[in-house]
């Protein structure tokens, strides 16, 4: 039971990661990003697709493995020890998949040279709408719109 009970809080602390632009990742923090400001152009709502790092189908395999083993006789145990091990993994991988989705934006913004970009993030706290003068903040490689303040 204790075995069951730390996978399961592995994979709910996998789902914990987070792409929102208010939440700056510890790494980023005291670091200096390049700043570009723009317009926005679109945005739509769109859904950023689970993770499958495979825990959820270990915990289910462990479970579904443990659940079918009880069933039956000697030899019956095996056998459905292994089904549901199976099933259990193929359950368990869906449900992480489907715990870490995020909802998220695709903000489409014009720079003052003209060119254009996309970029996908979590929801924030802000509502950006077409017409809005917002910053592209580039941190490590990632980045993130915000509203420019005026």
């Amino acid at each position: 039971m204790k075995v069951l009970l730390t996978v399961s809080l592995l994979v709910l602390l996998g789902g914990c990661a987070t792409s929102s632009p208010d939440v700056i990742q510890r790494g980023d923090a005291q670091r200096m990003s390049e700043v570009i400001d723009a317009t926005v152009l679109s945005v739509r709502p769109v859904t950023v697709d689970g993770s499958q790092s495979g825990a959820g189908a270990v915990a289910g395999g462990v479970v579904g493995g443990i659940a079918g083993s009880s069933v039956g006789g000697r030899r019956e145990n095996a056998v459905v020890g292994v089904l549901g091990a199976v099933v259990g993994a193929v359950a368990g991988n869906a449900i992480e998949r489907m715990g870490t989705q995020e909802e998220a934006v695709e903000i489409l913004v014009q720079l003052r040279n003209g060119s254009r970009r996309a970029i996908v993030q979590a929801k924030g706290n802000q509502t950006l709408l077409p017409g809005d003068a917002v910053v592209l903040v580039t941190t490590g490689g990632k980045v993130r719109v915000t509203r420019a303040l005026r």
